[in-house]
C-alpha cells in the first residue's frame, strides 16, 4: 500500500539554518565585547594596585619599583579592546594598552605600551610587578559570566522553532 504526505515550510527552515552561522558570529561578538570590558575594567583597578616609590636610577644591580609618574601615565592610559578577529568559527579579540600612545616621562617621550610591559614583566632595573596578570585571573569568571549572559540574552535570535 503506497503512502503519500506533503510538508510546508522546508524552504523557511532551510533559509533559517543558512542565517545561523552569521547570527551566531555577531551574537558571540556581542557577548564577547561584554566580557571583555569586565577584563578591561579590571586592568583599570590593577593599575591603581601598582606600587611606586619616588624615582631614583637603579644602581649595582638593584632594581626600583615604578615612580608615581609612571603609574599615573598607566592610570590615564586608554585601556582598550582591540578589534576583533573573526576566522569564521571564532571569534577573538585581546584587551590591553598596545594602543595608548604616548607619554611624556622625565621629559622624554615614551611609549605608553613600553612603560606597561616594564612595571609588568620587570627589566634589568625595574621591579616586576605582574598587574596584567592579576588582572586576567580576577576577572575570568566575571568574563566568562558576561559572555554567557550575553549569549543568553540573545538565544530567540539563534532559535530555529
Amino acid at each position: 500500500m503506497a503512502f503519500s504526505f506533503q510538508v510546508t515550510g522546508m524552504e523557511e527552515l532551510l533559509r533559517q539554518m543558512d542565517q545561523l552561522p552569521q547570527k551566531a558570529a555577531g551574537v558571540a561578538a556581542e557577548a564577547l565585547y561584554e566580557g571583555a570590558g569586565v577584563v578591561a575594567d579590571s586592568v583599570s583597578r590593577a593599575v591603581q594596585g601598582i606600587a611606586t616609590e619616588p624615582f631614583k636610577y637603579a644602581k649595582g644591580g638593584r632594581k626600583r619599583k615604578a615612580s608615581p609618574e609612571e603609574k599615573a601615565i598607566l592610570m590615564s592610559a586608554k585601556k582598550g579592546v582591540a578589534k576583533f578577529r573573526k576566522t569564521g568559527v571564532s571569534v577573538q579579540t585581546s584587551v590591553g594598552m598596545q594602543n595608548s600612545g604616548y607619554a611624556e616621562l622625565n621629559g622624554k617621550t615614551k611609549p605608553i605600551p613600553l612603560i606597561a610591559n616594564s612595571i609588568n614583566s620587570g627589566t634589568s632595573f625595574m621591579q616586576k610587578q605582574p598587574f596584567m596578570r592579576k588582572a586576567f585571573s580576577q576577572s575570568k569568571a566575571a568574563a566568562t559570566a558576561a559572555i554567557e549572559a550575553g549569549i543568553r540574552a540573545h538565544e530567540d535570535e539563534l532559535d530555529l522553532g
